[in-house]
């Protein structure tokens, strides 16, 4: 197949470790993956916050950068980001018919369509759940409130998970609890959502995980804060960084942030190298193209 990528806004400025493992992760499976040039944001930050009229030009691009997908260009669109997939599929449309334009509104159903979750697109329109990985570290899975609720992905992670060789994967204790980011829900309200994070810490400590392995990294940002402040040695990965490892190439998450007594690295290592210097553009890493 042909897949295009949205690697998303946070993962392109800040975290491009998910988005170069989900390309290289595509390839190793045989597929081409095209990062789109001209893609930005999805809207979801200003929808969220209820700037409606000024989500459009954002929409707009969004729809005009994946639709030659509709022409046959590319087979599918996949972010490595439940979040951002559910803005596509359930705001983009809404938003687009709330402010008149119906053109926009069917057009950016139609995409929707067609754009996946990276375990969306492994396990439904791929057909596979082993995908060659080796990853042998203890491991326990954080489900996203927008992975659960707003897309459902289900069990798809975790099947995924399941077949990578020398795992250790481990139930997470309240699983389905929020992790207290919810983007500008952590900032408006802070104190509640320093209380959910420190729970949510607690309970991932508790299963003796080496690392806390989700689908979102704005979620893991919020998550690998409070387990660096609580001086917890539990690194965070993406689902990608995980499923891209092989036993010939392993790959190293990112700490996120370093743990405490570490020193922030400086080096220019690649994404997966542990090195916190990593490229901060996905498209600048070599990945995608």
């Amino acid at each position: 197949m042909r897949i295009a990528i949205f690697p998303t806004c946070i993962a392109d400025a800040m975290f491009p470790y998910a988005p170069v493992a989900t390309v290289r992760l595509l390839e190793r499976l045989g597929h081409e993956v095209v990062f789109p040039a001209d893609q930005a944001c999805c809207g979801q930050m200003h929808v969220n916050t209820g700037y409606y009229r000024m989500a459009m030009p954002v929409i707009r691009n969004y729809v005009r950068s994946f639709e030659p997908m509709l022409d046959g260009e590319w087979d599918a669109v996949v972010a490595p980001s439940a979040s951002c997939v559910g803005s596509v599929r359930h705001q983009q449309a809404m938003v687009a018919r709330q402010e008149g334009d119906e053109a926009l509104a069917r057009q950016a159903e139609r995409v929707a369509e067609r754009t996946y979750d990276l375990s969306e697109l492994l396990v439904d329109v791929l057909g596979v759940e082993d995908v060659g990985a080796t990853f042998p570290h203890r491991v326990t899975y954080h489900p996203t409130c927008h992975s659960l609720r707003m897309i459902k992905v289900g069990n798809r992670p975790l099947r995924l998970l399941r077949a990578v060789r020398g795992i250790d994967l481990v139930p997470l204790p309240e699983a389905e609890s929020c992790c207290g980011f919810g983007g500008t829900f952590a900032l408006k309200n802070a104190e509640t959502s320093t209380a959910m994070v420190a729970d949510k810490a607690d309970h991932i400590v508790a299963t003796g995980a080496e690392v806390v392995v989700s689908g979102d990294y704005s979620c893991l940002m919020n998550i690998g804060g409070r387990l660096s402040r609580d001086g917890a040695d539990v690194r965070v990965a993406h689902l990608a960084e995980v499923l891209v490892a092989t036993a010939d190439e392993p790959w190293e998450p990112a700490v996120l942030p370093p743990r405490r007594g570490e020193a922030g690295c400086a080096c220019d290592g690649p994404p997966g190298s542990g090195c916190a210097g990593a490229p901060a553009s996905a498209a600048a890493a070599g990945g995608a193209r």
